[in-house]
């Protein structure tokens, strides 16, 4: 399958371009004695009445992505809606103090009392103070049970939206995060909470300039910063940064962007590192547009038909894996042997 990518404009100096070897090398293996706590469990926070569709698309990006469990998060009124539409996923309520107002404080309690691996929040959620200060209290540790390895989030969306209002939200002790804006997401975090450095071009188009915002920002926020859009740009807080080869306008449709959030939600309960996460999820996602435009052409496309797609991506991946490990691993590992070791893939969590 060969990406969207165009050969005509050259990609810029100071990113990895992702390819199958590289990205092969980031799944996670699958023990054949494995069992779905196993395989991580991921907490979404997402989801309104008027947005439920968002929160449905993350759950069911994440299961196929490969994580053992989701449970979805709502509050309190919607969440016999929210029961009635997941099928796989569980559902908790969040506390209210008014019909789809989430009251911060209780909400928090409850989240920390839950256990979880990775969180995914913004998606679909009302805006509002209330929001904003739910995600105030999320990107912080305090309350953790343990501090050191608290949960990894994916913030996307309203969570975005909500930041962009805050006064320095990056200082302080946070939970390793994952940001997933799009350009207009971008250009508000960036006017409003910290990296003022001039960046010469456009964000939307100029695919330096993009590498040069995002690693900027990355670095001021101490977070992995995934750029959306044509050739999405990943790049970690110690300056490394990758770039997807994929330009693909059948993607530019709602709810692609909470797909993307559920599948580095997913690779991030399973223990995937935030930065090897982030390159893995926009690969996987890319190779799944690409699958349902070859099958549709380049408008048409909607976001419910991803998923499945994710899953037959990393299908391919993980057997371009075992070619290059040398072993038969079933699931990624042969009843009672374990998988063999990669040694180009370098040790698990974030590559260097």
């Amino acid at each position: 399958m060969e990406s969207g990518s165009s050969a005509a404009t050259p990609f810029p100096v100071g990113a990895t371009k992702l390819d199958d070897d590289i990205v092969a090398g980031l799944i996670p293996e699958r023990p054949a004695r494995g069992h779905k706590g196993s395989f991580g469990k991921l907490l979404v926070v997402a989801g309104s009445l008027d947005y439920a569709g968002a929160a449905l698309l993350v759950c069911r990006a994440a299961g196929r992505s490969g994580v053992g469990l989701v449970t979805l998060a709502v509050p309190e009124s919607l969440q016999p809606l929210f029961a009635a539409k997941v099928v796989e996923a569980t559902t908790m309520a969040l506390p209210e103090d008014d019909v789809e107002e989430i009251d911060p404080e209780p909400a928090m309690a409850r989240i920390l009392d839950h256990e979880h691996d990775a969180l995914v929040v913004g998606p679909g959620l009302r805006p509002g103070l209330a929001t904003t200060e739910l995600v105030r209290s999320l990107l912080t540790v305090a309350g953790e049970a343990d501090e050191v390895d608290a949960a990894p989030i994916v913030l996307d969306a309203e969570a975005l939206r909500s930041m962009a209002t805050m006064d320095r939200w990056w200082e302080g002790e946070r939970r390793p995060a994952v940001l997933t804006p799009h350009a207009g997401e971008f250009e508000r975090l960036r006017a409003g909470s910290g990296d003022p450095a001039p960046i010469d071009g456009d964000v939307s188009t100029d695919d330096d300039a993009r590498l040069a915002a995002a690693k900027s920002a990355a670095a001021t926020w101490d977070a992995v910063v995934v750029l959306k859009g044509a050739r999405t740009i990943i790049a970690a807080p110690d300056g490394t940064a990758a770039i997807a080869p994929f330009e693909n306008p059948a993607l530019a449709t709602g709810g692609t962007g909470d797909v993307l959030a559920g599948v580095i939600g997913s690779l991030l309960a399973q223990g995937v590192g935030p930065f090897d996460a982030a390159r893995l999820g926009v690969y996987l996602h890319g190779l799944a547009g690409d699958g349902v435009r070859e099958r549709m052409g380049d408008a048409g496309l909607l976001a419910s038909d991803l998923p499945d797609g994710i899953a037959i991506a990393r299908k391919r991946l993980a057997a371009i894996a075992e070619r290059r490990s040398g072993a038969k691993r079933l699931g990624f590992a042969a009843l009672g042997a374990p998988a063999a070791a990669d040694p180009a893939a370098g040790p698990p969590g974030d590559a260097g």
